[in-house]
């Protein structure tokens, strides 16, 4: 799930209403909370071994709910459903008068889930350096890449990071043709006015706007490997189009799932299973060698 949940617009929990909200419920809401999904969907299904009754679902929604909302999800949608039936999946379901929401096609096909990132700090990580050096493009330089967020413009300062060179944006090509502006999320490649070293997970920003850099991040992460996690570990960390080396520097706390507890210097964190008291602790890297700039979240 973590994987999937890290590009998802909305996440569909599915909860059997017989036994109500469980440990990989739980699990799942706080992944879907760590990843900042912002539009989760609580789909309980099997009302129909439950005989439709309003009291068994009331009581799921406000449980799942209360601990959603704990976890920081600013958005939950509760919907009774029968997936055998049929009830409430496309159609509305006659047999649960009692509830007038949507159906779980309905919400999907209406929830807004587009985010206007074009006005968030700009921010353009360099897939490919384009250098064809042919005769009708000689000395033609071009840094490629999707805008990860933001807009740009010819004639406009920007900064490479974590060199912290600047130049200017002397062309913008888009599907092969010049425009004087770009914006998220379109592909683009960016012609500079000075020849400087630039390379594949580079960032591109706007001098007027840069971010800072460190070598320490620090992070709520999910641990999903089959070996535990402990201080002093190497581990690859992976930055826009960039992966560096980084080592484990401290796991101050590890969060437990059933409770929201936090268990202070664990030492060692394991791996979050099917089978165990899954755990995201915030945890501490260094990097090495290179600095790592700040990207911007989802909320710009």
């Amino acid at each position: 799930m973590v994987t999937g949940a890290s590009t998802a617009e909305l996440t569909v929990i599915l909860v059997d209403a017989r036994n109500g909200v469980v440990e990989q419920t739980r699990r799942h809401a706080a992944i879907a909370a760590l990843l900042r999904v912002p539009h989760v969907v609580l789909a309980v299904n099997k009302m129909d071994l439950v005989g439709y009754r309003e009291p068994v679902f009331a009581a799921i929604a406000e449980e799942f709910t209360a601990y959603a909302s704990e976890l920081g999800v600013p958005e939950i949608t509760a919907i009774p459903i029968s997936a055998l039936a049929g009830d409430n999946v496309v159609d509305a379901s006659a047999h649960m008068d009692w509830y007038g929401g949507p159906t779980v096609l309905e919400h999907l096909e209406t929830v807004p889930v587009s985010h206007d990132l074009a006005t968030c700090h700009a921010r353009l990580p360099v897939q490919y350096v384009i250098r064809p050096q042919t005769a009708d493009h000689p000395d033609y330089r071009g840094y490629a890449g999707q805008i990860a967020a933001g807009t740009f413009r010819v004639g406009e300062s920007v900064t490479v990071l974590p060199s912290g060179r600047t130049s200017r944006i002397a062309g913008i090509d888009l599907l092969g043709e010049p425009v004087d502006v770009a914006w998220t999320p379109q592909s683009v490649t960016l012609l500079l006015e000075d020849d400087i070293d630039v390379s594949r997970g580079d960032l591109l920003v706007p001098s007027a706007d840069a971010p800072a850099t460190t070598q320490d991040v620090e992070a709520t992460v999910c641990h999903v490997a089959d070996t535990p996690l402990t201080v002093g570990a190497r581990v690859l960390l992976k930055h826009t189009t960039r992966t560096v080396k980084a080592i484990v520097k401290e796991i101050p706390s590890r969060l437990t799932l059933d409770d929201l507890s936090q268990h202070q210097a664990p030492g060692s964190w394991w791996p979050t299973t099917s089978a165990g008291s899954g755990s995201a602790p915030p945890s501490r890297w260094r990097s090495t060698p290179t600095r790592t700039p700040a990207a911007p979240g989802p909320s710009c």
